[in-house]
């Protein structure tokens, strides 16, 4: 077999493998927490509808002691956001703190690692939309301290074939970068 042979062989394998990864991908995409599951804090993610509704009923429920929605826009302020949100003012005064740091998801990672430290938590809801979670989970993993207890809770949705194609291949980048920076000692 020439090397073009094994070339070809090689390439239709990994196309392959990604078709079959991306059918899994849309598919089986993550599903809500089945209550009661407690965690010491709970984190939304800015970007999609249903996110902060859902973090906030956590809390609400005392599923969490504090919630941190990363990746706010500057321009909001505390008491905007209550109001947008309904959220009480004994809430957002105790347990909700608005971060302003992330503008990505990988930021995102960094924001809520730094909101774990300093309240050291030891378990935390990821709240994000079902075809974001995977990607999301995966950089705040590859972030937060390996003890950390990570729910995956996420908010369904009905993606579109595109939102989906490009979310998967953000997350196969992301895991490859990530694989290669491993690999180099990054």
């Amino acid at each position: 077999m020439t090397s073009r042979g094994i070339f070809r062989r090689l390439f239709s394998l990994l196309v392959i493998a990604w078709a079959l990864g991306f059918i899994w991908f849309a598919v089986f995409l993550p599903r809500p927490v089945v209550e009661p599951v407690r965690t010491d804090g709970v984190v939304a993610l800015t970007g999609g509808g249903g996110r902060i509704p859902h973090a906030l009923s956590v809390i609400e429920k005392g599923r969490a002691r504090r919630l941190l929605v990363s990746g706010v826009d500057r321009e909001v302020r505390p008491r905007e956001f209550a109001v947008e949100y309904k959220v009480p003012e004994r809430l957002m005064t105790c347990c909700v703190v608005l971060g302003y740091d992330a503008v990505d998801t990988r930021s995102n990672a960094v924001e809520t690692t730094r909101w774990v430290k300093e309240y050291k938590l030891r378990s935390v809801r990821l709240v994000t939309t079902d075809w974001h979670m995977r990607r999301a989970a995966f950089d705040l993993a590859a972030e937060a301290p390996s003890s950390l207890i990570i729910v995956e809770d996420a908010v369904p949705s009905k993606p579109s074939f595109r939102i989906l194609f490009i979310e998967y291949n953000k997350l196969v980048a992301r895991v490859v970068a990530w694989g290669v920076a491993s690999l180099i000692g990054w």
